[in-house]
This record gives structure tokens, sequence and C-alpha cells, in this order.
């Protein structure tokens, strides 16, 4: 594709890497086939092509409107349409980048910017999410029907094992997932347990970042990417086998971390070791022997539903399937294993009508084969598809446990 980028843009490293990937793009339209918003509103400005020309134009005029914003604020960054993509069009980087300019440029509503302070100001930090959650599950049984549904149900971790091995692997607490669902890094302990590895957390480490990144207050979400190296390195150092994730929206990010920071001289150089050393759990366990898990299956049926983050971002498609599979579990049936769940971060919560309508279409293209439990591998897909899924959902990582 060719550009004509304003100097005002050209001069930085954002506009420069934004060229770049516009660049590649030859709009074949390939990926308009396989983005959910644009298969919910048949529009071409909400798919990938119609948004990459929007952002060209960006950059192009340094002018904005209105309706720019509404197309690329409707985009949940799935990332499905780079998995598609020919010419490795890097989508979601430039979403990124044209997000962060539009919200320099042009002011919101004050309702909208009240919702997105609060929700920068509560869900990247587990001190403040934590006790308010606990709150609203004590109020769950009185709250409005759409508010109460967002609400988890009261879940408890087990203990984590005492026995420390020669092997040691860290894993990232989060920020939502250690009081919405304190067992998943618990029972991933006690797996790796098994298996010979100690699996530790650092208490310093916070936020993956995403949360303010992805609501373009980027210089907020590389602070705590930096916070996060800061806390993992003297493990690193000490030699840690790897930054184990069990939400793969966090390791989706953790991933990205040198690439963001790859300009910082002071942090470029950890950083890119950081995301060296960043794997999900399923692909951590690929490499082990299993044979020491032998898990009760109880003759159930497991419906997977595979986060964006996992097969888009991470590149970990049917990871967490052959493990299930190699341990002993029946996989249900699914469809449409591409399309969002329509969870995406905050997405929910900003754009709940789309997200309605995809987490819809999820259920129903998860529980055709009847299974008896779903399983997920990220924390907020888990949260979204649990209040309209007629059967649990749980993170994968709790069936390897039993």
């Amino acid at each position: 594709m060719k550009t004509n980028i304003v100097q005002t843009y050209l001069a930085t490293p954002e506009g420069q890497e934004a060229e770049e990937i516009l660049r590649s793009c030859v709009h074949c339209g390939f990926c308009t086939a396989t983005c959910p918003t644009y298969q919910e509103l048949n529009d071409e400005r909400d798919g990938p092509r119609g948004r990459i020309y929007l952002i060209k134009q960006l950059l192009e005029t340094d002018e904005v409107t209105e309706k720019t914003r509404t197309h690329l604020d409707r985009c949940l960054t799935c990332r499905s349409c780079e998995t598609t993509c020919p010419s490795g069009v890097q989508y979601g980087r430039l979403v990124d980048i044209g997000r962060g300019i539009v919200e320099k440029k042009l002011d919101r509503p004050v309702t909208d910017k009240v919702v997105r302070w609060g929700l920068r100001q509560v869900l990247p930090h587990a001190k403040r999410f934590g006790p308010l959650l606990k709150v609203g599950q004590v109020f769950k049984p009185v709250l409005p029907g759409a508010l109460g549904k967002k609400v988890p149900p009261k879940r408890k971790a087990s203990p984590w094992p005492a026995k420390r091995h020669a092997r040691v692997m860290m894993a990232l607490a989060g920020c939502a997932q250690p009081s919405a669902a304190p067992n998943t890094n618990a029972a991933t302990a006690r797996v790796l347990d098994k298996l010979g590895i100690t699996l530790v957390e650092a208490p310093q480490a916070g936020c993956c970042g995403a949360v303010n990144y992805h609501l373009s207050a980027h210089d907020a979400g590389l602070n705590e990417m930096r916070n996060n190296i800061d806390a993992w390195w003297p493990a690193i150092e000490g030699g840690c086998e790897a930054i184990v994730m069990t939400a793969s929206g966090c390791g989706a990010m953790v991933q990205e971390y040198g690439h963001l920071l790859r300009d910082d001289p002071a942090y470029a150089e950890k950083a890119k070791r950081v995301s060296e050393l960043t794997k999900d759990i399923s692909e951590v366990l690929l490499a082990e022997d299993l044979s020491p898990l032998s898990p009760s299956t109880d003759g159930e049926k497991i419906a997977f539903h595979c986060p964006c983050t996992l097969q888009h971002a991470m590149k970990q498609s049917g990871a967490v399937e052959k493990v299930l599979e190699q341990v002993g579990f029946d996989l249900a049936k699914t469809k449409d294993k591409h399309l969002c769940c329509g969870s995406a971060g905050t997405y929910s919560i900003l754009q709940p009508k789309i997200s309605q309508k995809l987490l819809a279409n999820k259920v129903e293209a998860l529980t055709g084969d009847n299974p008896t439990q779903i399983a997920t591998a990220n924390i907020g897909c888990q949260l979204h598809i649990e209040t309209a899924s007629p059967v649990p959902v749980n993170h994968w990582i709790e069936l390897l446990d039993r």
C-alpha cells in the first residue's frame, strides 16, 4: 500500500512503524472473513481493511473525526485478521498506534472519559479490584440483572505445594485473577510440582500493562511493564527457566515487552529477555513428560474455548487441546473456534451490545455437542462466558490438578 504520511508522524518511532505496517498491506480483504465485528455489522469500516484505511487517512491528513474513533473503538483487537493475513500485517500494533493518536487529538465525552478513567483506576490494581469484587459478591443477589451477571461467584484457592525443586519458573499473579479465580495459579503450581518444577510469584509484580496500554494510556502501561521487569529480574538472573502465563491476555502483552520497550536504553535488553522467557502454561507442559499426571476425567466431555490472545497473539492454537487429550480428556466438538467471545479486556464494558451478541454466538458454538464443562485459558474469557453458559466454566489447568 502506498503511503504519504505527514512529517509530524513520520518523525516518530510510532509513525515509522505504522508506515511499515501500512506498506505491507495489499488490501486483499481476506481479513474481513475472520473479523467478528465485520461479520456482525457488515460495514467495511468495522473490518480490519477499513480500519487500516481510516488510520492511513489519519496519518496522511493529521485529521480525525468522531466516526473514525467509533470504528476504531469497535475493534476487539482479537487479531484473528493477523492469523488470516497472507502478507503478515501487524494489525494489532497499527490499531494501538492509531488509537493512541486519536486519543490525543479528539476529546471524548465526559461520560466516556469517566468510565475509562474508572477502569484504569480499578482493574490494573489488585488491591483495589479485590475488595470491590467482594462487595459486589455480597450484593450480587440484589444487583440489576446485567450488572449482577458480571459479578463472578466466590472461588477459593487450595494450598500451594511446599516442596522446592531445582527447576524454578515464575508466574504472574496479575490484577483480576488473584481475587476472581485464585485457584488458577495454585492449581498450576501443584501440576508443575508433580513434574518436578517449583512455581513462584514475584510479589512486586503487578498488572501486565494491557489495561492501560490498550486504553491508549501508553505511558502508564509502559511503566507497569518496567515494574514487572524489575520484579522478575533477580529470579531471571538466578536461573529461572520461564515466566509461565496462566492468563493468555497477560501472556500476549508480556511477549510484546521486548518490542514496546525496544527504544528504552535502560530496559530494552531486559525486556527482550523477558519476552523470550514468557510462555503459556500449555507450551510449558507440552515440553514435559506428562505421565505423572493422572487427573480424574469422570467421563466428562470438555468444550475448550481457545482465547484470541492464545491462538492469534501467542500462536499456540491447539496446544491446550493436545495436553488435555494426552492426559485422557474427551473434547467436545465446537464451531467457529477462531471467533472472539466478546470479552476482549474492557470491551464487554465499553461495547456491551456487540459483546453480548458475540457471547451468545460463542456459547452456542461451545455447547452444541452437549459438554459437561467449558474450559478456557484466560481469566477475561472465563468470567465473560460463565455469565451466559449453561454449564460450569473454569480454567483448563484446574482439570489437570484434580
